[in-house]
């Protein structure tokens, strides 16, 4: 089952490698993307293989508005599980999807409006 969300890319982490017990290199991507939804918003993605995750870097970057293709695992461990968002793919989200998150964005970083010369004497020391 694969499924897919819109949001904007707010982090990339640092690349994670590694060798596989069959004696391979392996590299995972991991990047935070926020869908600006008012409740579990904020999704943390791994693109794992080296060609997409050079391809990802290349085409993408911290505020690129993106629609993430992808599926849930889950994996078992020592009796702990570990859930995964594996990506299989990323491309440019559409205009409108774009045009959403650019108005939640200028909303958030709105400014504050003039401060009162008054208020500055209410600070607390």
């Amino acid at each position: 089952m694969s499924l897919k969300v819109t949001g904007t890319v707010t982090k990339i982490l640092p690349q994670e490698k590694g060798t596989s017990k069959d004696g391979k290199e392996w590299v995972k991507q991991q990047f935070i993307l926020d869908n600006n939804d008012t409740y579990n918003n904020i999704f943390c993605f791994e693109v794992f293989g080296a060609e997409k995750v050079e391809n990802f870097l290349k085409f993408n970057k911290v505020g690129s508005v993106i629609d993430v293709d992808f599926n849930v695992s889950t994996n078992e461990w020592k009796d702990k599980y570990y859930t995964s968002l594996s990506v299989w793919k990323t491309f440019k989200a559409e205009a409108s999807a774009i045009e959403k998150a650019a108005k939640v964005i200028d909303a958030v970083f709105e400014p504050a409006g003039d401060l009162n010369e008054d208020d500055h004497d209410d600070l607390p020391f």
